[in-house]
């Protein structure tokens, strides 16, 4: 769903400049990387897990629900996006056009070709422009799709650059904190704000590589968020960063956690996200479990295959993409049935720890990872006397993407006995300009994962041919 809603590489000597980004998912991202899809097709039905309740046949297939223009537009972006000499000429197009300072092909000069590319690339991934377009929707996503909830960014990072003056530190400070409030006043109860902490600025990005604390400035605008989060009943998704910059972002997370995600609150504020394609992750995510555990607060999990796969360390990252698919896999056991596992042991220097309480975010578009993780559900509720027992667990995937496996989720016959699941969309929101800004980026840094779409394709291809059927009587 992160997704949810990653940075790109900073350049030392760039000025400031502002893209749009997704959280996460992550996955932003947030979250969806290179290693990010299956690629074995998605058949109806492949999400229901084994239980009776599960494989009951819905009564409409499940991308009914959705528009005939919007399974149209997919079919037609995930076309380009699998085809790798369509994609190119697609990038260089766009490109192009954010580029131009000629009326006639400039996004922000010329109403036509802005207005073209709001109701194509813009309205396949983006919310809106303002608050009353990402009501209209959001509203949709929850009204029409049947989605739990939203993860909603906003499409706006800084990316580094020279030196920030006093000046120019305190303007981006309140450009993230405006944003951040902006985005929890538009979410409703229960859903999600992705974030980035080096959106807070260039210094914010130099704090984080060199593992400081925030400035007090800073500190009071993410307490701003955190405290209208908490009084809201959403939750906050910090996206990884650069593996530069984890471990002070990490920092960061933690200290908010066992301030925000208190047993009082009741659920996780605050996530912190793991990239899964890191060979570190799972010792850091059982180092980080213990923490919760010793320290008495709710872990919240974001987890996703990765965003920088294209520019983090080799030595950093598993070699194959099915290392990348174990790991993720791994870590959702683990954290799915709250215990200490051979792949995500408790560490040496607490051995014993009992297992804390954890909230989970499953960003993903892999498909044999979401079964997986039904699969462990199915089993839970089987066992259990009470469902409220089980950890909170989202699934999440980015809005305009992975719709056949998104809709399966929330059909699911077995969803409706899992009352501690949801299922969720990243939407992020910003101008035109800013939110194609940031498909560009996306999409050049992960241009493997981008054209891996013909899941989607074939599955909004044969949706579109029984409508065709049917309004010809063939059905």
């Amino acid at each position: 769903m992160r997704l949810r809603l990653r940075l790109s590489q900073f350049h030392s000597h760039r000025t400031l400049s502002q893209t749009p980004r997704f959280v996460h998912s992550s996955s932003r991202r947030n979250v969806s990387a290179s290693h990010e899809h299956s690629a074995s097709p998605a058949p109806s039905q492949l999400l229901s897990t084994s239980t009776s309740t599960s494989t009951c046949t819905p009564s409409r297939p499940p991308l009914a629900r959705l528009p005939t223009s919007t399974v149209f537009r997919s079919y037609v972006i995930t076309r380009l996006s699998s085809s790798p000499a369509l994609l190119t000429l697609c990038f260089t197009m766009l490109q192009r056009m954010l580029d131009s300072k000629s009326y006639l092909t400039s996004i922000e000069r010329n109403p036509v070709l802005a207005k073209i590319l709001k109701s194509t690339f813009y309205a396949q991934f983006c919310a809106g422009e303002n608050k009353k377009e990402v009501t209209v929707s959001t509203a949709a996503a929850r009204e029409a799709l049947g989605y739990d909830g939203i993860i909603l960014e906003y499409a706006l990072e800084v990316l580094g650059g020279k030196a920030p003056t006093a000046e120019e530190i305190e303007a981006e400070v309140n450009i993230w904190r405006n944003g951040m409030l902006a985005s929890i006043e538009v979410a409703r109860e229960g859903d999600f704000i992705g974030l980035k902490w080096s959106g807070l600025g260039r210094h914010a990005l130099h704090l984080l590589k060199t593992q400081q604390p925030a400035t007090p400035e800073m500190q009071l605008a993410i307490e701003a968020a955190c405290e209208a989060a908490a009084a809201k009943n959403v939750a906050l998704l910090p996206s990884a960063e650069e593996e530069s910059s984890n471990p002070g972002s990490e920092a960061w997370t933690l200290a908010l956690q066992k301030k925000y995600n208190t047993p009082e609150q009741g659920r996780a504020v605050l996530y912190a996200t793991y990239q899964c394609y890191l060979k570190s992750i799972t010792t850091r995510l059982a180092q980080h479990l213990v923490k919760a555990r010793q320290e008495g607060y709710i872990a919240g999990v974001k987890l996703v295959r990765g965003a920088y796969l294209a520019s983090e360390p080799r030595h950093l990252i598993w070699d194959t993409k099915e290392e990348t698919d174990a790991s993720y896999d791994a870590c959702a056991e683990a954290v799915l049935k709250q215990q200490w596992t051979a792949s995500v042991p408790a560490p040496p220097s607490a051995p014993n720890s009992p297992f804390p309480d954890v909230n989970i975010v499953l960003a993903t578009h892999n498909l044999a990872s979401v079964q997986k993780a039904q699969a462990i559900r199915a089993a839970q509720l089987a066992a259990s006397t009470s469902p409220t027992s089980l950890p909170r667990l989202t699934y999440a995937q980015l809005q305009g993407m992975a719709d056949e496996i998104s809709q399966e989720l929330v059909q699911d016959p077995a969803k409706i006995e899992d009352v501690q699941s949801k299922v969720v969309k990243c939407m992020t929101w910003g101008t035109t300009t800013q939110c194609l800004n940031y498909l560009m980026r996306r999409a050049s840094e992960n241009k493997e994962a981008a054209m891996r779409t013909e899941d989607t394709r074939k599955a909004m291809g044969r949706e579109l041919w029984r409508r065709c059927k049917g309004g010809l009587g063939l059905a």
